[in-house]
């Protein structure tokens, strides 16, 4: 028995939109569009609209029809796209290597001190399990 196949990597925008459905949980066009509007004031409606449309057809998003404004949902829960994307990152650009990819995140600059703290006591906390 075969596996259903995933869904495609989101784009960069269905990523913003699927953050913006992630935080709303189930909604219309309306309520995402008004949502996303907040930190993209140019965004419009009808392309809110389309991209919604599109990544349904993609099986990205999940529709209710059973209303008259349809509710959309994401298709993959937050958790279990990151970590697909994740992999995805560790093996094409640190050749498999998830200690790679924590080091240079660490060597960046793209981690707070309180980030390193918070990851130092994770560290400390399963280096007992």
């Amino acid at each position: 028995m075969s596996r259903p196949p995933r869904p495609p990597k989101p784009t960069p925008a269905e990523l913003g939109l699927l953050r913006t459905l992630w935080r709303l949980g189930p909604g219309t066009v309306k309520q995402v569009h008004e949502l996303m509007q907040r930190e993209r004031p140019e965004l419009t409606y009808a392309t809110v609209l389309r991209l919604m449309q599109v990544m349904h057809g993609k099986g990205l998003l999940t529709r209710d029809e059973s209303q008259r404004s349809h509710v959309y949902a994401a298709a993959q829960a937050q958790g279990s796209l990151q970590t697909r994307l994740l992999d995805d990152l560790i093996h094409k650009a640190f050749s498999g290597s998830g200690k790679d990819l924590v080091l240079a995140a660490l060597r960046g600059g793209r981690v707070s001190d309180e980030e390193r703290a918070e990851i130092q006591r994770f560290l400390e906390d399963t280096r007992d399990d």
